[in-house]
């Protein structure tokens, strides 16, 4: 009778110790489920990263919702011969601009601010807080930040966020209203802008009560069942768990930025799968259901006046595209939506700054999803 209740009392700790340890919540050490290879899309992506020496590569594709595909290629870190995961952090450089563009929508749902609400000045979001401004300052709109229209701050006229490394976020916005006026009359020309985006993140921080990075993981990141999404570091000592090595071409060095200060245009870090996550819950199709409402996704990605091209920190076009890219020193990736039910993430740890290189990366997937021949798998791999 002892040696069966031992018995029975080591089988219930067995039992009890394989379900615990099981994993049914894609906790951070989980690594995701990869489907069926796809050699059309393995090949196209290998001889991709030989051409341009991509030390390390992840992709995820969904289709309809479901995720179809996920894999990743190369090194996380080539030195240490560590493989990139599926599990694996990149930065994501400007693609995080559409999440921005996402928490802003969700807050003018939820009565929080409103596209048109001015954004500095007395009676404005943010108010005098960062020094008096002009009366041209003091006209800029919430959606002309978000559409690279706000009249000045651009990639033409030497974009502020790549100066005074050694600032805080608050401290160069200050800076740069005393020092940089608008060079045309906003809602009039597009000038893509990474320092407008920045002052996105503090008009989150001020209606939301909560840091940009607080905010978008509680009102977007978590209801979509993204954990591991965070801020990346400055320099190599900054990396964080998971995070890949990045590599520099042509001299560039990849710790150059800092990352912390472009939280809301430039500062997240993730796999091509959270990417994933996010996108199905902003992609306008029926399931599975939205963060936000059709109209809010609607005006997100309709374009300005200045640039049809560019909605609310989307690229578009007229066939019902939605896409937008990112790149650094070290980092480059790319996101899209399109017209046929599918979506895509795809990320790299380093960069060339040639059209071949954007165009080709571009390319990959646009090539196997276009190929009717392809057989997809009916499984959903979330």
């Amino acid at each position: 009778m002892i040696f069966m209740m031992k018995t029975l009392h080591y089988l219930f700790l067995l039992c009890f110790l394989f379900f615990s340890c099981s994993d049914k919540g894609g906790g951070p050490e989980k690594e995701e489920e990869t489907a069926t290879d796809i050699p059309e899309l393995d090949a196209l992506v290998e001889n991709y990263m030989t051409k341009f020496k991509v030390p390390g590569l992840q992709l995820a594709i969904t289709k309809q919702g479901k995720l179809v595909y996920a894999k990743s290629y190369g090194k996380a870190d080539v030195s240490a011969g560590e493989d990139v995961k599926n599990t694996s952090l990149f930065r994501v450089a400007s693609v995080s601009k559409p999440i921005t563009g996402i928490a802003i929508m969700k807050l003018a749902e939820d009565g929080k601010l409103n596209l048109n609400d001015k954004v500095f000045g007395t009676g404005s979001i943010l108010g005098n807080t960062y020094g008096n401004t002009s009366a041209a300052v003091a006209s800029i709109t919430v959606e002309q930040l978000l559409q690279h229209t706000s009249g000045g701050w651009g990639n033409s006229v030497n974009d502020p966020m790549f100066s005074n490394p050694q600032m805080t976020a608050a401290q160069l916005i200050t800076w740069t209203l005393a020092n940089r006026p608008l060079t045309s009359t906003p809602g009039t020309r597009y000038d893509y802008s990474n320092f407008g985006y920045c002052v996105l993140g503090r008009v989150i921080e001020k209606v939301s009560g909560q840091t940009y990075e607080q905010y978008v993981q509680s009102a977007l990141l978590q209801p979509s069942g993204i954990s591991r999404m965070t801020i990346g570091g400055n320099q190599l000592k900054d990396r964080k768990p998971l995070e890949v090595m990045y590599y520099g071409q042509n001299n560039e060095n990849p710790y150059l930025y800092n990352i912390v200060r472009m939280d809301a245009h430039g500062g997240w870090i993730a796999s091509a799968t959270d990417l994933a996550r996010l996108l199905v819950k902003a992609d306008g199709f029926n399931s599975p259901s939205d963060l936000l409402k059709t109209q809010s996704i609607s005006r997100m990605t309709t374009g300005s006046g200045p640039n049809p091209g560019y909605a609310n920190g989307w690229s578009v076009n007229s066939a019902g595209n939605w896409w937008h890219t990112g790149s650094l020193p070290g980092t480059t990736s790319e996101i899209v939506r399109t017209s046929g039910g599918y979506c895509w993430a795809i990320l790299c740890n380093t960069r060339i700054n040639s059209a071949p290189f954007n165009q080709e990366l571009d390319e990959l997937i646009w090539k196997v999803v276009n190929n009717t021949s392809v057989k997809w798998p009916t499984k959903d791999l979330f």
